[in-house]
């Protein structure tokens, strides 16, 4: 009598797929439940078993931290070739990302607490330093507006996103804040 399941164990040749089978679960479920979906959840959301999670993940912290590098990577790419209109891209897919998975700025708030060298506020601000004068140059954006500004404007929209009653009022509301912070920002 077979007790198979009709899965077939690949073992190590599996890991790179599993290991992104994971990432891509953690996308989905930090996005829908919030940062503190079980991790249990996503190991099954992601097909593989607990201790195959844990090989290639054992905090939650280290899963959220590679799934935002997948963040950093598109803010990265940006930046790549800076221009008068790379702030205006840059803040947009910020805010983007914002909204699409809010539960990384609990990871990026909870890895400042618990990891001293975690460099995400650092890169951050890099990236917006080298954004932001070539569209102030040109005009695009108040010469006034600092980095520490547009980072301040960033946590007010993870705010909005954060305390929204209900999902459906995160884009009308989002949409709102920026519209007050246009005049300083320039046009969302």
């Amino acid at each position: 009598m077979s007790t198979s399941s009709g899965r077939v164990n690949r073992g190590p040749a599996a890991a790179s797929e599993n290991r992104q089978a994971i990432l891509d679960a953690a996308r989905r479920l930090f996005a829908a439940r919030g940062y503190h979906v079980p991790l249990s959840a996503i190991a099954k959301e992601a097909g593989v078993g607990q201790g195959v999670f844990y090989r290639h993940f054992p905090t939650r912290l280290d899963l959220a931290l590679a799934v935002f590098e997948e963040n950093f990577a598109q803010l990265d790419a940006i930046c790549a070739a800076p221009d008068e209109h790379t702030f205006g891209r840059l803040w947009k897919r910020m805010v983007e990302l914002t909204i699409e998975s809010a539960a990384f700025v609990e990871m990026a708030v909870d890895a400042r607490r618990s990891m001293p060298d975690y460099t995400g506020p650092q890169h951050m601000l890099a990236l917006v330093r080298t954004a932001l004068p070539p569209a102030q140059a040109a005009g695009l954006v108040d010469a006034r507006l600092t980095v520490d500004d547009v980072l301040l404007a960033h946590r007010m929209i993870y705010g909005v996103v954060a305390t929204a009653p209900e999902p459906a009022d995160i884009g009308p509301a989002v949409q709102r804040a920026l519209r007050l912070l246009a005049p300083r920002l320039g046009p969302s």
